[in-house]
Order: structure tokens, then sequence, then C-alpha cells
């Protein structure tokens, strides 16, 4: 594997490519969000607002989350997921025919089950399990979509992909706090709700979204009460900026799961706005803030020094999304279309810590940090 050494550490450079495709299709996606929003801003492709949801989930994060279990099993054939999932991107944000980038997608999920069929071997634990599980359903949703249905009528799949990694993942992390059996099975079951919703949104999209929306609102108070960062606050530092991040982000989950369990079968409009992006931005992204400083320098072996200018894209994310919901509840087109705006600056300002942060480490010579060892049997 080809590395670039400089002191204390490596950089993995046939990475970078599949990482740099993953923001680009972040940037892309958030460019096609602006347009749909009413920016009337240029694009260079047709299909490129209609791409918005591929890109931004397929694309950015499906890469993501491919290329960070990929460095955990530590085996090559693994970085088929993250790899079909960056091409499936590429082909969404140069207008390639939709069923080109759904295919690729497709794949990307298909290889990123096998991914978790191995973990599950190795470590068969609860946690793998429900990543395992968020994963095919990101398997479900892309089937979905490669088969003509409406977009909408994936992403409610595709945002329980989203919602059951992180949960698996902070799930984990729970083990050191010791938890009743109680309390795992209160877990569960909010788990439950959500996939019995989605199930039944394949007969009733209404009633079946108002289940699924029951289960994530379950989900976050779960995480709110039970979850490990209320222990960290009073770390400070960076454990503290974590901590507010994940909280932060089950705060808008909550709100997410009402919207879904008052909206129901909603596909479009304000209302729909706010019900997906309370959750993708809001929960989602607040988890990718959180969870930057350990995954990029996992991935990339570099290390990313901490800097209380991490607050800054936290605090502007969740002032744009405050202004957008406020302006899709309202039916306040203005209000709506600046929060969108302030989300895309978030996104940009969050890029630009965590590279300045990268350059400010390796400049001081800060030592590469360590990682868990690949998790092979």
């Amino acid at each position: 594997m080809r590395r670039v050494l400089f002191a204390g550490g490596s950089v993995r450079l046939w990475r970078l490519p599949l990482l740099a495709l993953a923001l680009i299709s972040m940037l892309s996606a958030a460019w096609a969000g602006l347009i749909r929003l009413g920016w009337g801003w240029p694009y260079w492709a047709d299909a490129l607002p209609a791409a918005h949801g591929p890109l931004m989930i397929g694309g950015f994060l499906g890469a993501l989350i491919g290329l960070e279990r990929a460095v955990a099993l530590g085996r090559r054939w693994a970085y088929l997921a993250p790899g079909l999932a960056a091409t499936g991107g590429a082909l969404g944000f140069l207008g390639a025919p939709a069923w080109l980038a759904a295919l690729a997608i497709t794949g990307a999920s298909l290889a990123l089950l096998a991914v978790m069929a191995a973990i599950w071997r190795i470590h068969p634990t609860l946690f793998s399990a429900v990543i395992a599980a968020g994963v095919a359903l990101w398997l479900a949703g892309n089937g979905l979509w490669l088969a003509g249905q409406p977009i909408a009528y994936a992403t409610p799949w595709w945002m329980g992909f989203l919602i059951l990694t992180i949960a698996g993942e902070r799930l984990e992390l729970s083990r050191m706090l010791r938890l009743p059996a109680a309390v795992t099975g209160a877990f569960l079951a909010a788990i439950a709700c959500l996939l019995i919703g989605l199930l039944w949104s394949l007969m009733d999209f209404g009633a079946g979204m108002r289940v699924a929306g029951g289960g994530m609102a379950l989900l976050a108070l779960w995480l709110l009460r039970y979850d490990i960062a209320w222990r960290r606050v009073k770390a400070g530092g960076q454990a503290r900026c974590i901590s507010f991040s994940l909280l932060s982000g089950y705060v808008w989950l909550a709100v997410g799961g009402l919207l879904t369990l008052w909206l129901g079968g909603v596909t479009a409009g304000p209302y729909y706005d706010a019900m997906l992006h309370t959750v993708l931005l809001g929960f989602v992204f607040a988890m990718i803030f959180a969870h930057a400083p350990i995954i990029f320098p996992a991935v990339l072996q570099l290390p990313v020094a901490y800097t209380p200018w991490f607050y800054s894209h936290l605090v502007v994310l969740h002032l744009g999304l405050s202004l957008r919901v406020v302006g899709d509840l309202a039916l306040w087109m203005t209000g709506r279309q600046w929060g969108g705006l302030v989300n895309a600056v978030a996104l940009l300002l969050f890029l630009f810590n965590t590279v300045n942060s990268i350059r400010s480490s390796v400049a001081h010579n800060q030592p590469a940090p360590r990682v868990r060892p690949p998790v092979r049997g």
C-alpha cells in the first residue's frame, strides 16, 4: 500500500481519490440542493437538481461509511463498496443517466453488506447487527430507486441506513456504561418500531411513515438519555465539542421523528423539506461533525488537532437549519432559501476547519493518531 511519510506518520495516498470523490459529491449535492430551493444559479447537467438526494446519501455518505468500514476490516476487497459509491456519485454529478448511478450505488450497498457480514463473522455483536441492518435498508432503498420508484419512496430507507449506522456506533460505545438489559431492550424496541414502519410503508406509505417517525423519536429519546456523550461534556476540549455535536444531533432526530409522525406520507413541498432535513442535516451532519476528528485520522492516518473553531461550523449548521425549518413550516420561502444557503456555508466551513487543522498538525509534527487495528480474525 503506497504511502507518503511525514514526521510521525504516513498518508495512505490510494485512499485519497475515494475521499476526494465523496467530498465532490457532497459539494455537488449542496449546489443541487440550493438550486432546488430556488437559487437561480447555473448548473452543468440538466439532471443535477434531481440528483441532490442520491449524491448526498449514496455518493458522499455511502462512500464515507464504506471507506470507514473497509479500513476497519482491513481487506482490500472491502474497498469495492466505497469505490462503487464514489463512482455512482461521479456519474450523478457528471449528468450520466440516473440508472447508471443507481446501479453503481446499489452495487456499493451490496458490497458493504458483504463487508458487514465479514465483520459479523469475526465479531458477532449486537451493535454490528444493528449497523448491518442499516446497510440492508440502504440496499432496499437503492433497489426501489433502481426499480424506478420515486426517490421520495426510497429516501426513508436511506434515512434508516444512516440512523441505524449511527445508532449502532453509539451502542458500541455505550458498552462502557454496562447498561441494564431493560435499557438495551428499549433501544431494540425503538429500532423495531422504525423497521416495522418502513416495511408498513410498502403497503400504506402514510401510515408506515408515521410508525417510522415514532421509532425515530423513541430512538432520539433513548440516545438523549443513555448515550455516553453526557459523561463527556465536563471533560472539556475536543471531548466537550464532540458531546455537544452529538446531543444537538439527537434533538434534531427527535424533531424529525415528531414531524414524520405528524406529516406521514408527505412527499414534496416545504413540509417534506422540513421532515427530511431535520434528520439528514440536523442529525446526520451533527454526527459527522462529531466523528470527523476520529474518522479522518483513521482513514488517512493524519492527525486532526482540536481547535475551538470546530464549534463554528456546528453553530452555523444549527442556525441555518433552524431558519430553514421555520421557513418551511411557516411557508416563508425567503427564510427557507436563506436557511439552506447558511447550511451550505456550514459545510464549507467544516471542510475549511478540518483541512486547516490537519495542515497545522502536520506543520507542527504532531504524531499520527493511533487507530484501532483491523477486525481480522
